[in-house]
């Protein structure tokens, strides 16, 4: 799920971030420019990739950690995260220091994992049956999808002239979202200045109310997609096309996506795995752990371009989808040589999903 998003160029960083900011916030939707923010501040190393372009996409409504998100970032979003990169780190910024409400420490690591492609497409045929028979009751109008997980992730710091990894520590995340996208609201002290967090209701300042699509489903949307697991990868391919490193490698982030931070509704959730058992390149982890420290076994595959390797976690015994990671397995060049192989750069754990009667509403507060 990389952003893909070039390096800025030292130019780009003389506006005022106040600018930049406002520039932003006219080519997104109010709401989605903290999730771009989120997304680049947690991957600060995606911005420092030579070599790579940028292709404009519409905003992303999700963790556009977004790892990893999957879509190409507005180039107003990658200027004002440049511009608040330098104002982090270039201050001083170091381990303990707290960016945007998340404390800072040394890179996370582990042990890398032998991939291999034996048992995958019977693997996949469990979690499909697994991912069947799970009780998964549908979003009722005026009913909310409530998502709790953890996350962490690594990256490169620089302060002054120095570069080294570091991370942000992990924390806790809750999401609400209605069964049309509309009316939403998230609590991340990664995104958010306020411990209460803040709306992401739509329409926008400007009235406008963006149709959901595969990058930025809402459960209505995904409700209506094709079950066909042929059909279903064919729409993938052809919605993605023109993002990330390669179109099977985008096809599997995309998929992923949608395993963690979405509701998949009941038919639609075995189909995601049988699609994904016919993307090349898929393998078998026989142990990954995820953000949470519960070891499961991953379905994986390697982007051949950062040299990460994207991984869903499930339970050993009852193929229950747990969390993901992306773990660095091939040594960068430039200032990627920094994220050494056994890296994890992102790393997410789902710890409630549920469905609420109301905003902000917590599983344990239903009646």
């Amino acid at each position: 799920m990389n952003a893909n998003t070039p390096r800025p160029h030292p130019a780009d960083t003389d506006r005022s971030t106040s600018e930049l900011l406002s520039a932003t916030a006219r080519d997104l939707p109010s709401g989605r420019h903290e999730f771009h923010k989120e997304r680049l501040m947690a991957q600060i190393h995606d911005l420092q990739r030579d070599e790579r372009t940028a292709t404009p996409a519409p905003g992303r409504k999700r963790r556009l950690r977004l790892p990893r998100p999957a879509v190409t970032l507005p180039l107003t979003a990658v200027a004002v995260a440049a511009a608040v990169v330098a104002g982090v780190w270039q201050n001083g910024g170091g381990a303990g220091v707290r960016d945007s409400g998340v404390a800072t420490g040394p890179a996370l690591t582990t042990k890398i994992g032998t991939a291999t492609t034996k048992g995958m497409p019977q693997l996949l045929d469990r979690i499909s049956l697994a991912a069947a028979d799970t009780s998964h009751p549908d979003v009722a109008p005026g009913q909310f999808i409530y998502i709790e997980s953890k996350s962490a992730d690594s990256f490169i710091k620089t302060v002054g002239d120095k570069s080294s990894l570091a991370s942000h520590a992990l924390h806790t995340r809750q999401v609400w979202e209605s069964a049309d996208g509309t009316e939403g609201w998230l609590i991340d002290p990664s995104v958010n200045d306020s411990p209460e967090g803040e709306t992401l209701s739509l329409p926008d300042e400007q009235g406008n109310t963006p149709e959901a699509t595969l990058n930025a489903p809402s459960f209505d949307y995904l409700a209506k997609l094709t079950t066909d697991p042929d059909e279903l990868l064919a729409k993938i391919y052809k919605e993605t096309e023109g993002m990330g490193n390669t179109p099977d490698q985008q096809a599997f982030t995309t998929i992923g996506d949608l395993l963690g931070e979405s509701y998949p509704p009941a038919d639609l959730y075995p189909a995601l795995f049988k699609a994904a058992a016919k993307i090349p390149g898929v393998v078998v982890v026989d142990d990954a752990v995820d953000a949470a420290g519960r070891h499961g076994i991953a379905v994986a595959r390697l982007d051949e371009t950062s040299g990460e390797r994207e991984e869903w976690i499930f339970d050993r015994k009852t193929h229950v989808f747990l969390g993901e990671r992306t773990v660095q397995v091939r040594k960068g060049t430039g200032t990627d040589a920094l994220i050494t192989p056994g890296t994890v750069t992102y790393t997410s754990a789902i710890m409630k999903r549920a469905v609420v009667d109301e905003m902000k509403q917590t599983p344990s507060q239903t009646g």
